[in-house]
């Protein structure tokens, strides 16, 4: 099977694995998401992933507390979601390495650039957590910042839209979305679709960014075919 990509950055949202429940970690979504990855990782894929926090904690849910603590609390909120994937993963006999920005070497090799590598060629997926390690920075920007570091061929984005809007779509029923759109466009319209930080770090460093919805998790394996679904932003 021909694969429009061979070393992907999968970025996964908190919400995305926690379904219908909004919070906390929904067994059933996460089983049906490691599936489609293992699917991807068995058509010769090269996988890494950031994940997201926010079915946990987000930094900026810490109103009126210190903003470093509440971005630490977000960043140790994605390591619980990076071990509940490994191990989901592990299950269906995949293997996985968690390596986290901050050192908790009991649980998780350390970032390490030419390591994380080392385990892609070996065709071990790499989970990446605690985002950068620095708060002020979103996991959208380690996502970005990994692809970046790892030579990725593009960043898929799995949310809960379906694509990048000229507004929201759940609060406008006429919101229009892009099939594809410029990351220069996407700044100067404030889409929202990634932090501004995010944005620039593809722009400047030519990587793609899929935006598509993971509320059907085979639409992984329909992006890695080249199929047309979400938003493409170049």
């Amino acid at each position: 099977m021909a694969l429009k990509y061979k070393r992907v950055l999968l970025k996964l949202s908190g919400e995305a694995l926690a379904g219908s429940r909004k919070t906390g970690i929904d067994t059933e979504v996460l089983n049906e998401v490691a599936e489609k990855i293992k699917q991807a990782y068995e058509m010769g894929t090269e996988i890494a992933i950031v994940v997201g926090g926010g079915n946990f904690w987000r930094g900026r849910s810490g109103v009126g507390m210190d903003r470093t603590t509440a971005d630490h609390m977000g960043m140790l909120a994605t390591v619980i979601n990076a071990l509940a994937l490994q191990d989901a993963l592990e299950s269906k006999g995949v293997p996985v390495r968690v390596q986290t920005a901050i050192e908790m070497r009991q649980i998780a090799e350390p970032y390490i650039r030419r390591k994380a590598v080392r385990h892609l060629e070996k065709k071990r997926i790499v989970i990446f957590a605690c985002g950068t390690g620095n708060p002020y920075f979103s996991t959208d920007t380690t996502a970005a910042l990994r692809a970046a570091e790892i030579d990725a061929d593009v960043i898929l984005k799995a949310t809960m839209v379906d694509g990048v809007y000229d507004s929201d779509p759940k609060v406008n029923e006429n919101a229009i979305r892009f099939e594809s759109i410029s990351f220069a466009e996407a700044l100067s319209l404030r889409l929202g679709v990634m932090d501004s930080t995010a944005i620039s770090l593809c722009m400047d460093n030519k990587l793609p960014l899929i935006v598509f919805d993971l509320s059907d998790p085979e639409n992984i394996i329909r992006v890695l075919k080249g199929e047309k679904i979400g938003t493409t932003l170049y």
